[in-house]
């Protein structure tokens, strides 16, 4: 069986882009076409289950969560888990 070389033309780039495109916006109708079967077997599965005016109410009414602050390590404690690696390491390559 000889290679498939013989079977595809030759593409400059533009063309090639242009055909990549096309299958493309084809594949996305199939996609879409797809979707809307799924919904309209499925309506209840894509319901939303607030409208956005009661969201809006929702979140009004909801108290605002407060981040967690990020703990900082000070200079020191910095130090000293520097010197913990140090001496880890250092015993790792003594064992090894």
């Amino acid at each position: 069986m000889q290679g498939q070389e013989d079977s595809v033309p030759d593409l400059n780039p533009d063309e090639l882009q242009r055909l990549a495109r096309l299958g493309a916006e084809a594949r996305l109708k199939e996609l879409r076409s797809e979707e809307a079967a799924i919904r309209r077997a499925f309506p209840d599965a894509f319901r939303t289950r607030r409208s956005s005016s009661n969201m809006a109410e929702h979140a009004a009414a909801a108290p605002a969560r407060r981040r967690r602050k990020r703990s900082r390590m000070s200079a020191a404690a910095r130090k000293a888990a520097s010197e913990r690696m140090k001496n880890y390491w250092a015993e790792r390559r003594r064992s090894g």
